[in-house]
């Protein structure tokens, strides 16, 4: 039996993973921040950033810096944003510190910051992307940016940006320019790690193809490529004629061979061509 069919035959199961991807999210945060961004003083936003940045002021222990900001922002997020964040969100909040404290002791795993910021960023980032998976948070600094955000009218973008930038300047002020850089690369690297947890390489191409033989290219595809084609509706902006696009998904190893028929059979043919990070259904990943 499929994992799937037991969630739906046992929904417990569901709940369980979800906290299983909590716990494992945040002890690969935990680690990924004691043994390469805070030897390194990289204070990569959040509350985790917070917490560097005490330690380098006062040696305070970061695992209960994070408890004193997490704490107090969750109970804040529930009065003004409601109780939807709910037990997971308040799992994350909890859990995360308790293991950054677990790990204090590791050794370093580098003190080339460079280093440190690369594969510190790539750990929260990991993390981060599992917790979120298990539709929960960490807390911390994103539940004040959607207090920002819902009271000041800022993006939730935005938000985040304001204290994360914030941040980083304060770490560039305490520690020196460099590690206020060295912060910005772990935030960045962070950023393009969740989206890669939580969307997965782009393994396939979304492609559009506008043309006037239509029928034609429709069926070199069918017969060369082995993929359907979806018929979208469409106007032209200018001539306010029916236009239809073509819709095609394929896998990258059969993107070039799609290239080559639609050049084929029509070179003034209209492509654009977009990453699909998840396809489900007929020739793809099943549900």
């Amino acid at each position: 039996m499929n994992l799937n069919k037991q969630k739906e035959q046992h929904p417990w199961v569901a709940t369980v993973l979800e906290y299983v991807y909590i716990i494992i999210g945040a002890a690969i945060i935990a680690v990924g921040f004691n043994v390469f961004l805070l030897p390194n003083e990289v204070a990569s936003g959040g509350v985790s950033g917070i917490s560097t940045i005490l330690y380098g002021l006062f040696d305070w222990k970061p695992g209960f810096v994070q408890y004193a900001f997490n704490i107090p922002l969750f109970i804040a997020g529930v009065i003004f944003l409601g109780k939807q964040f709910g037990a997971r969100s308040l799992a994350g909040t909890l859990t995360l510190p308790l293991f950054v404290l677990l790990t204090a002791s590791w050794e370093p795993a580098t003190l080339n910051p460079l280093l440190g910021a690369l594969f510190g960023g790539i750990s929260v980032g990991v993390g981060l992307g599992i917790v979120f998976r298990g539709r929960a948070s960490t807390g911390g600094t994103d539940l004040a940016a959607q207090i920002i955000a819902k009271y000041t009218g800022f993006t939730l973008g935005r938000s985040v940006m304001l204290i994360d930038g914030f941040i980083v300047l304060s770490a560039a002020v305490v520690f020196d320019i460099e590690k206020g850089l060295y912060a910005l690369i772990g935030l960045f690297v962070t950023t393009k790690t969740i989206d890669i947890i939580q969307l997965g390489f782009s393994q396939s191409k979304m492609v559009y193809i506008i043309t006037n033989r239509q029928e034609e290219i429709r069926d070199a595809i069918y017969n060369d490529v082995n993929r359907g084609v979806t018929r979208l509706s469409a106007f032209g902006g200018y001539t306010e004629q029916e236009r239809p696009i073509l819709l095609v998904v394929v896998y990258q190893t059969e993107f070039t061979k799609l290239k080559q028929v639609v050049k084929k059979v029509d070179p003034a043919a209209f492509v654009i061509v977009t990453d699909a990070y998840e396809v489900v259904g007929e020739g793809f990943k099943r549900a």
